[in-house]
């Protein structure tokens, strides 16, 4: 079997005489690439996944069976060409080493690890859970992959001419099948399927199927880890399902019918067209026969943040969310937030959140499916922007963000719009590129077509590799435009390290990084909150007429990478003489932990988790003398019950 390892067939033999002339230089780069790629995914005995780890998904290229044979006289190779399973449909990548200072480069990476087609089908949509493994934090997330239409949808008919290759098809007709490894079929898979890929021993298994999916697929997924469920669009209906941790629907949202009239809009229903492969309407090159729902009320990205799930709708995208009650069920209270102001009407087919308050998203052009694997997406003007919330708000204007949002340069060619629809945060790097992990959300990741593809640069870019570059830039997230045009201040990964198909489109899809923040590193915001007035325990009344040995003076809120931190603010009204604090939470269900126990000074911080949002959280406060406790034994001990007001807002992990 002879693989073509670029995408279009009907240019193979093109590209293989290039290559036969092609400059030895550039050649053996090529080759070394190219070299992680001779091995296909394994299970592995220890974990594949780790804080910084990127994974991206894409298409894995095509194949021609039996090419040794030859094909014969007259026959388009196109027809004969097929989606390589052997080849890897999702990467994840270790960039904790970029080998230098941003230059536009091209970055090598160690080998990476690989999920084949035949495995999962093609995918787009990435999430990671939060690594609890048979109810104990494990520290080693699952990565979750969601089925795809965005990669073209490919369809055959059973060998008719013995040659040992099904019949490739164009329109529908009787008796047509998905192509292997449009969808893992051999595993099971479907155009609804959620894949589970293991981070520990890179194992996959379906992790959830929406059966009713007739081919269009999921849009993208998301992680609810205060609730430890899954949220994921349907792009042939237009819900957004609710999914356990093990898998399991549990309910579903409907934006058309009951989002829309939230801001006006007249409510739309699914039209209940479907993906009929079999029907003489299917039209592999037409994705309006492809069963979509209606644009109206087709969403695309969905991103948990800060208790309520925000989503896309729509090519000219609309971003709404909808709160998550506390029981993880939808709240019924959806919210039209903006509409995206962009030079084309894309679809947002991601969106990602740092820990300062921006909401980031990232556009991919209309879905186009070229016979010959060459397009999947109307490329190179698609955009990755980032959002705010006005403050104070602008009473002024319909939105609490900010009207006009910022833009990211994506990419050499000209305009350095090369958004291919995926983008996720990474942490902090140094000067010599290396992975900084104390510094949180400081980088954005996102994917695109053709990123080092300029004339005019080509001289100052060949420096830096290959210009045939189809993945990942990375880029420090204060570089937004003007800054950083053109980009030589990111660097640049290839998803598949092949560099002979600088001209095809929409072959890459999602990226998502595993960047569990930890420490005080980059807070959010002071957030609002408040206090009711402390109380004594009724077994511990305080002697005599004395005031209350703690006074409150005020308690200050922020949200931190490892959630929400409360700084209290005390002082020894009664002239205890304490020196110390013990902090325990009288709320069951709920654990504040402090990371100090001597408080000579203010503020005295504590860490809240398992509260819901909102809710009232009682902090019992224990106030001593250390020298009291180290004698051992029974110590005086100033009780007292602060009662908290959390902010009603949640804080990401």
């Amino acid at each position: 079997m002879s693989r073509i390892r670029g995408s279009l067939a009907s240019s193979f033999y093109g590209h293989l005489a290039r290559a036969a002339h092609a400059g030895g230089g550039l050649l053996a780069f090529a080759l070394a690439a190219s070299l992680w790629l001779g091995s296909g995914a394994k299970a592995q005995e220890t974990q594949m996944i780790y804080p910084g780890s990127m994974a991206v998904t894409g298409f894995p290229g095509t194949v021609i069976p039996n090419l040794d044979a030859g094909l014969p006289p007259g026959v388009d190779p196109v027809d004969e060409t097929f989606i390589d399973t052997t080849r890897a449909t999702l990467r994840v990548f270790d960039v904790s080493h970029l080998g230098g200072p941003a230059a536009g480069q091209l970055v090598f990476t160690p080998p990476p690890f690989e999920v084949t087609s035949g495995q999962i089908g093609e995918v787009f949509g990435l999430t990671y859970d939060d690594g609890v493994r048979d109810g104990v934090p494990s520290g080693i997330p699952n990565l979750y992959a969601a089925a795809t239409s965005l990669h073209g949808i490919e369809i055959v008919t059973p060998d008719a001419d013995n040659d040992g290759r099904p019949e490739r098809q164009r329109r529908g007709t009787a008796g047509a099948a998905f192509m292997d490894g449009q969808f893992g079929t051999e595993n099971g898979g479907g155009p609804g399927t959620i894949w589970k890929i293991d981070g520990v021993t890179g194992q996959v298994a379906k992790f959830a199927d929406i059966d009713t999916n007739s081919g269009p697929g999921i849009g993208n997924i998301t992680f609810d880890p205060n609730h430890r469920q899954f949220f994921a669009s349907d792009l042939d209906t237009g819900l957004i399902h609710r999914i356990d941790a093990t898998g399991r629907l549990i309910d579903t949202f409907d934006h058309g019918v009951a989002g829309r009239p939230a801001h006006g809009l007249a409510p739309v229903a699914d039209d209940g067209a479907v993906m009929d492969i079999q029907g003489a309407a299917f039209d592999t090159e037409d994705s309006e026969t492809w069963g979509y729902t209606q644009d109206e009320r087709r969403v695309w990205a969905v991103s948990y943040h800060g208790g309520r799930l925000y989503y896309s709708v729509g090519e000219k995208s609309e971003i709404w969310s909808v709160g998550i009650a506390r029981d993880g069920t939808f709240a019924g209270d959806p919210r039209w937030e903006l509409t995206v102001k962009a030079d084309r009407d894309y679809a947002v087919t991601d969106i990602a959140f740092d820990n300062s308050g921006f909401m980031y998203l990232a556009q991919r052009g209309p879905v186009e499916n070229r016979y010959d694997y060459s397009r999947f997406a109307d490329s190179g003007k698609g955009e990755v922007i980032r959002y705010w919330r006005e403050n104070p708000d602008d009473p002024a204007t319909e939105s609490v963000w900010v009207e006009v949002p910022q833009e990211y340069a994506v990419g050499f060619p000209q305009g350095n719009r090369q958004s291919a629809g995926g983008l996720d945060l990474q942490y902090g790097y140094d000067a010599d590129g290396n992975l900084d992990t104390s510094v949180c959300t400081q980088t954005l990741v996102n994917t695109g077509d053709k990123l080092r593809d300029n004339p005019e640069l080509a001289e100052r870019l060949a420096a830096g590799g290959p210009l045939g570059v189809h993945g990942v830039q990375i880029t420090p997230k204060d570089l937004v435009k003007p800054a950083n045009v053109p980009p030589f201040g990111s660097w640049l990964v290839d998803f598949d390290g092949y560099f002979e198909d600088p001209e095809v489109e929409g072959h890459v899809g999602d990226v998502a990084v595993w960047h569990p923040c930890e420490g005080r590193a980059g807070y959010y915001e002071e957030i609002p909150g408040g206090y009711l007035p402390p109380f004594y325990p009724p077994d511990f009344p305080p002697p005599g007429n004395l005031p209350p040995c703690l006074d409150v003076e005020d308690v200050q809120y922020y949200c931190t990478p490892s959630g929400l931190e409360a700084d209290l603010y005390l002082h020894d009204h009664a002239g205890f003489g304490g020196d110390s604090i013990k902090a325990q939470s009288r709320t069951p269900g709920v654990a504040v932990t402090s990371p100090m126990s001597h408080a000579p000074g203010k503020p005295y911080t504590i860490n809240i988790t398992g509260h819901y949002p909102g809710d009232r959280v009682d902090v019992g406060l224990c106030f001593y003398r250390k020298s009291d406790k180290d004698k051992g034994g029974y110590y005086p001990c100033c009780k007292m019950t602060l009662p908290l007001r959390t902010p009603a807002v949640s804080c990401e992990r």
